[in-house]
């Protein structure tokens, strides 16, 4: 049986494809509306600094060499510093997708952009599309923003990536995408691993010693008949220790995070494919299309065949 995890399940539904992204050179004072609504938007800053400002009003400094993924859809801003806000600056917006992202895309896509060809800030963004409601929890479990840290070596490499896309040459767009979806999965590892206590819980429930094997087991065959007895015996434990440590960790009973995961992938399935409502409930574990109905009615207030209609 090959390693599942919840990570790369729920990164299936965050992509790259076709994003614009912009590589913008800087020099103060500058401010950056990002108006794009994505579900995640990337601002790495290879050399410089600079302020983010939260629609809260909430501020962060990001400095060379850090990440920062912001959590959307709600429009944000970057400076240079927080004066520049108030104070005579160069503005710019990105806005890939909304209406006006043909011209948009055709202004930033891949091109070096900003106020100075040498200007003493750099930064690439990244915007990333939704394709799959998975990406709803992963979304449920960030911080409206994070950062993390990245040595100079990195830096260095994703810039030359970045100015080679900008020659829009063969494959650019594929080479900036696939980029993109590199330094997501990068980030966002990286922080889960720092976060500890603020990292989701199904994150650290991957990285309990007692509870990995039950969730591997699990999200690798969700269809199975599971039990807390079951899962219990993937981890070696009795179900009174397991059902204790999985509550303390994962912050509901075992049952619990299991049904609401299958609703979660039912969800999906009805949304983004054409299976029947049968082979829907089978394949998340329910013997029979009446069992799930109910069940998906009862967690979701509306049928698998009303909640497909309305959500398509």
């Amino acid at each position: 049986m090959g390693l599942v995890d919840p990570l790369s399940t729920l990164l299936s539904g965050i992509r790259a494809e076709g994003s614009v992204v912009s590589h913008a050179v800087l020099e103060a004072p500058w401010t950056i509306r990002f108006a794009d609504g994505a579900p995640l938007t990337m601002v790495s800053v290879l050399r410089g600094g600079g302020t983010l400002r939260l629609p809260d009003g909430t501020e962060r400094a990001v400095r060379a060499g850090d990440t920062a993924v912001v959590r959307g859809p709600d429009t944000f801003h970057l400076a240079d510093g927080p004066t520049s806000f108030d104070r005579p600056h160069a503005e710019y917006e990105i806005a890939c997708f909304t209406e006006s992202a043909e011209r948009t895309a055709r202004n930033l896509g891949g091109i070096r952009w900003g106020n100075d060809p040498d200007g003493a800030t750099a930064l690439i963004v990244g915007a990333y599309h939704a394709s799959s409601r998975r990406h709803e929890r992963l979304l449920r479990g960030l911080p409206p923003v994070l950062v993390v840290s990245e040595d100079a070596d990195v830096c260095a490499w994703l810039e030359q990536a970045a100015v080679d896309a900008a020659l829009h040459s063969a494959g650019s767009q594929a080479l900036m995408d696939r980029l993109l979806d590199w330094a997501l999965v990068c980030t966002l590892r990286a922080w889960f691993a720092q976060a500890r206590s603020d990292a989701p819980h199904w994150y650290r429930g991957m990285a309990d010693p007692i509870l990995s094997p039950a969730l591997q087991a699990f999200h690798a065959q969700p269809s199975q008949r599971w039990t807390v007895a079951a899962l219990a015996a993937q981890c070696g434990v009795s179900r009174a220790l397991f059902a204790k440590r999985f509550t303390e960790i994962m912050g509901c009973p075992p049952l619990t995070y299991v049904t609401e995961y299958r609703m979660e992938e039912a969800e999906a399935l009805l949304c983004e494919t054409d299976l029947a409502i049968a082979q829907i409930a089978k394949s998340v574990g329910y013997a029979d299309a009446f069992g799930f109905s109910a069940a998906f009615k009862r967690h979701r207030g509306l049928s698998p065949s009303v909640f497909r209609t309305t959500e398509a």
